[in-house]
C-alpha cells in the first residue's frame, strides 16, 4: 500500500480553508474571553457586596 501522505495533506488543508472551521475557532476564542469577562464582573460583584456597596 503506497504512503497517501501529499493527498491526505491536500486534503487537510481544503478542509481547513473552508469557512466553517475558522468561524468555530474564532467562535471558541471569543467565548473563552467572554467567559473571563463573566468571571472577572462576578467577583467585582461579590467583593463589592461584601464591602456593602
Amino acid at each position: 500500500m503506497a504512503p497517501r501522505r501529499s493527498s491526505f495533506l491536500a486534503d487537510f488543508k481544503a478542509f481547513i480553508n473552508k469557512g466553517n472551521v475558522v468561524e468555530l475557532a474564532v467562535a471558541v476564542v471569543i467565548a473563552g474571553a467572554f467567559g473571563k469577562v463573566v468571571h472577572a464582573v462576578t467577583r467585582l460583584a461579590e467583593a463589592l457586596d461584601r464591602k456593602g456597596l
